[in-house]
């Protein structure tokens, strides 16, 4: 049985040890770190008790091994991860800036990452929910099709579909792939943008008005708006829940986002209340952001609790 299973890149970040400095010159980098916004969200919930799995690939080489050893090592299924002999682990450089802003560098388009096929019906017993990255459907236009191939299928098979955008502008680099994001948002259940992402997905001007154009589609039950510092507002068709921050030492934001998302998603698996799910949510990102690298932090159930209780 799987509760979550999610699809997309996996990869290594190689990161700047200080901030402001470009990666066009030379400098000190901190890494590998196990990666990709989909194996950083299904890690989180794998260690809050989840059963978990994650389709995609890595290649048959040391950062792969960084990748598949962290996963495994937290319980998350890597049954499905193609090991490539061909093609290397995909990886990304990343350097800080003081306000806050980030840059990437990807590699990560020819990657074994983008190889994995859609499962056969069958292959995953009672998904609960499919979690889908929009950087996933960025990477690669084959890929993309691969996993709308999975989405229909659990959504079929009575799966909530959860969609984070997380978009990389990047990756944002052919047309095609806003008709597959359309396609995602009509069979959407559960959509965890930023603020800037909504606003750019619908194309609207105003939080309010960009809300209302997502509740057009009629699958989606919650449009949960993760907005950084100033915390989260969950809507639903009757009523708005918000939820703040936990207060930590910040040493490194990125990865965050998509622990908010597993432990959110866990929270759900586990009966909790939309309000509790995203108070779980909030201190595996805050956990996640006093940690130094994008799958760190010490985030377990006993963690969790106790910083909800504070």
């Amino acid at each position: 049985m799987t509760d979550i299973l999610t699809m997309g890149e996996m990869l290594v970040e190689i990161m700047r040890e200080q901030e402001d400095v470009p990666l066009c010159e030379a400098g000190v980098f901190r890494g590998p770190y196990p990666s990709g916004a989909p194996a950083i969200c299904i890690d989180a919930a794998a260690r809050l008790g989840c059963k978990t799995a994650i389709i995609g690939g890595v290649g048959k080489d040391d950062f792969g091994k960084c990748l598949l050893d962290r996963l495994k090592k937290d319980g998350v299924d890597v049954s499905h991860v193609i090991e490539s002999e061909e093609r290397a682990t995909g990886c990304a450089f990343v350097t800080y800036f003081k306000d806050g802003s980030r840059k990437f560098i990807f590699h990560m388009g020819n990657t074994p990452a983008v190889e994995a096929k859609a499962p056969c019906r069958g292959e995953f017993q009672g998904v609960k929910y499919m979690h889908i990255m929009g950087c996933s459907l960025m990477s690669n236009a084959d890929f993309a099709q691969e996993i709308l191939k999975t989405m229909r299928l659990f959504s079929g098979e009575g799966a909530k579909i959860s969609f984070d955008p997380n978009i990389r502008k990047e990756l944002f680099m052919d047309e095609s792939v806003h008709e597959v994001i359309q396609e995602v948002m009509e069979q959407t259940n559960i959509f965890l943008p930023g603020v800037e992402e909504l606003l750019l997905i619908t194309g609207k001007d105003t939080v309010d008005s960009a809300v209302k154009a997502c509740f057009v589609y009629p699958q989606l039950e919650m449009l949960v708006l993760k907005n950084g510092s100033k915390g989260s507002r969950i809507y639903q068709r009757d009523g708005i829940v918000e939820v703040g921050v936990y207060p930590v030492e910040q040493v490194d934001a990125t990865g965050a986002g998509d622990c908010f998302d597993g432990a959110f998603l866990a929270g759900l698996v586990q009966g909790k209340s939309v309000e509790e799910a995203a108070k779980m949510g909030a201190a595996a990102g805050a956990l996640n952001a006093a940690a130094f690298g994008p799958m760190e932090g010490r985030i377990n159930p006993d963690t969790v609790n106790r910083m909800m209780d504070k």
